[in-house]
């Protein structure tokens, strides 16, 4: 299953079950992976496959901020430029060439890797499940807004991630739902994203050396382990023939095992003009490359625990950190002139949304050990982490209002008064009482997901072990929540890297 097949509703049993009396749900995060996408790489032309595919119409209606009349004295106003793009290639004698569809499509072609007008009908499609769950049946987020200052956006800086992210908010908040704020417009959404050096929103080996290196390893354990195997020579039984200069399949093989799979599940979640011959979508194969895949893959976040630091620790100490700062309320302005200069007003932030990727959502779930699947996260699946405070506890959050840029996109050293990143050992007991009377669930594509480590009496609600204290969800991810993720991705003195013969892998 290359694309998420979204569960039913829920009904109104699961529903009172899944958020019962006694817990207000006070912040909700979700991170989602992109909508279905062209692959990454053209790969099995020698199939009949074309390496460029018709179905991306948003290409024709581009717009871009350009200098209006008097750009040149520097004071005019910006103009849209609107405008539809072609793609060149290489022709067969190297001369550039107008890249076309199957049946010859000039327009609406996709480059490599782009979110597909597919993949926007899905994500758009989870921003209206989120809309159902959140403002019409949970009355958590409110029907209609005249600002976004209670949601916090983010995305990495892959298009495909941003476009996602864009499409599933535009259903969360449609038009009709956008009123006019004191200009008489809707004050534009603030979009958060990072250098490709400071990105932490997926595991980030580009830009992290010694977790480049670690995946390396596991990667090099994973084709160690299985190029020899009964299952492999199934995939080439089936493969092999289409494979260039008549290589064999493999983990490492070129394309890798994982990139045969990228182009599998492309493929199999658009039309006919663009399918592999009917060997490639055999489930038997499919279940073997996916198992290979995730085993590869993510198997270093629940063995090793550098390799969680390195690959998800900043993103999950981020989130900890909101969840925390959310509970305790406390001031962290870091740049007062800054927060400022936005003219953002004093509100509670409520909801984030954050365009991310397969590695993203893997590597959190299985950074908490909950990542109990075989299957390859697909298209369009999403994370809702979701906090949850007791009713009748003491909280700060309802003294006082604050800005959600002070709360969630701190900018320096952390405040004294702040606990977020503090790690649990050296809390004070006030500190503790501060987050006391929190719970963190998970969700993931709808479904509860329990942590083993919330699973001990006291970590979690009486009678849901789903539900784990923030105290002992921040306890779990404190252990490989980094101090200095720039510096630690440098270092170059640890042991070398020697994973395990036979991987401590739940889904072998």
């Amino acid at each position: 299953m290359s694309s998420l097949v979204p569960r039913k509703p829920y009904t109104d049993d699961e529903l009172r079950k899944l958020y019962p009396d006694g817990l207000e749900l006070q912040l909700v995060q979700i991170l989602m992976r992109h909508g279905e996408r062209t692959p990454v790489s053209a790969r099995f032309q020698n199939t009949g496959l074309r390496p460029f595919w018709p179905y991306c119409a948003s290409v024709r209606q581009l717009k871009s901020a350009v200098l209006g009349h008097g750009g040149e004295r520097g004071d005019a106003p910006f103009d849209m430029l609107e405008w539809k793009r072609r793609l060149e290639t290489f022709g067969s004698n190297d001369e550039p060439i107008i890249a076309t569809g199957p049946r010859g499509q000039r327009d609406d072609v996709c480059d490599m890797g782009s979110l597909t007008d597919t993949g926007r009908q899905s994500t758009y499609r989870l921003g209206m499940r989120l809309r159902q769950l959140y403002v019409d049946r949970l009355s958590f987020l409110p029907p209609t807004t005249s600002s976004t200052d209670f949601i916090y956006l983010r995305s990495t800086p892959v298009p495909r991630a941003l476009e996602s992210m864009q499409q599933t908010f535009s259903a969360l908040y449609p038009p009709s739902a956008q009123e006019p704020g004191e200009d008489g417009k809707f004050p534009v959404p603030t979009i958060l994203t990072r250098a490709p050096g400071d990105e932490t929103l997926f595991p980030n080996d580009n830009n992290c050396r010694r977790f480049a290196a670690l995946s390396r390893a596991f990667a090099q354990r994973a084709a160690d382990r299985w190029n020899a195997t009964e299952e492999m020579e199934y995939l080439n039984l089936l493969y092999a023939k289409w494979m260039p200069l008549e290589a064999r399949i493999a983990v490492d093989s070129r394309p890798r095992l994982s990139g045969i799979m990228d182009t599998i599940n492309s493929t199999s979640a658009h039309g006919p003009e663009t399918k592999l011959p009917q060997e490639f979508y055999d489930q038997k194969a499919k279940a073997i490359i996916e198992k290979i895949s995730v085993e590869e893959w993510f198997a270093g976040y629940k063995e090793s625990q550098e390799y969680r630091l390195l690959g998800i620790g900043g993103l999950m100490g981020d989130i900890v950190g909101r969840m925390v700062t959310s509970a305790e309320h406390t001031a962290a302005a870091r740049c007062p002139s800054f927060f400022k200069q936005q003219g953002q007003d004093s509100s509670s932030i409520k909801f984030g949304l954050s365009g991310c990727h397969d590695t993203t959502l893997a590597a959190v779930l299985a950074s908490v050990d909950a990542f109990n699947t075989e299957a390859w996260p697909p298209f369009t699946s999403h994370i809702a982490i979701e906090m949850f405070r007791k009713s009748g506890t003491t909280s700060a959050a309802h003294e006082r209002k604050r800005s959600w840029w002070n709360t969630l996109v701190p900018t320096g050293s952390t405040s004294s008064s702040s606990i977020g990143r503090k790690p649990t050992p050296e809390l004070t007991p006030d500190e503790k009482a501060k987050i006391a009377g929190y719970y963190v669930r998970l969700r993931y594509n709808d479904e509860p997901v329990t942590i083993p480590g919330c699973k001990t009496p006291g970590n979690h609600l009486e009678g849901d072990e789903s539900f784990c204290t923030l105290a002992a969800f921040k306890a779990i991810v404190d252990k490989f929540t980094p101090t200095n993720w720039r510096q630690q991705c440098r270092v170059t003195s640890h042991p070398p890297i020697n994973p395990s013969a036979e991987p401590d892998w739940a889904g072998r």
